[in-house]
């Protein structure tokens, strides 16, 4: 009878030392907030440098596009035959 009444102490002893305290609980959300806050300003500078990259590439294609219509200006070579 000591045997079980001793194991069961000990279980319901486990069982109190592995609960959280309140101020182990707000710690663990500070943190998760604060992870969570990096991760969406993160998120916010992936985006701004998405639609950095974005707006470059479309100011290439237009100067690109733009130098594709305008006529050359120079003399082609002149050929000769012999």
């Amino acid at each position: 009878m000591k045997k079980v009444l001793f194991l069961a102490l000990a279980a319901a002893s486990f069982t109190f030392a592995s609960c959280d305290t309140k101020t182990e609980n707000a710690q663990e959300n500070a943190a998760e907030n604060v992870e969570e806050a990096g991760e969406v300003k993160a998120d916010a500078m992936e985006e701004a440098a998405d639609s950095t990259r974005d707006a470059a590439e479309n100011t290439s294609d237009a100067m690109e596009d733009a130098a594709d219509a305008t006529p050359s200006t120079t003399t082609p070579a002149a050929t000769t035959t012999h």
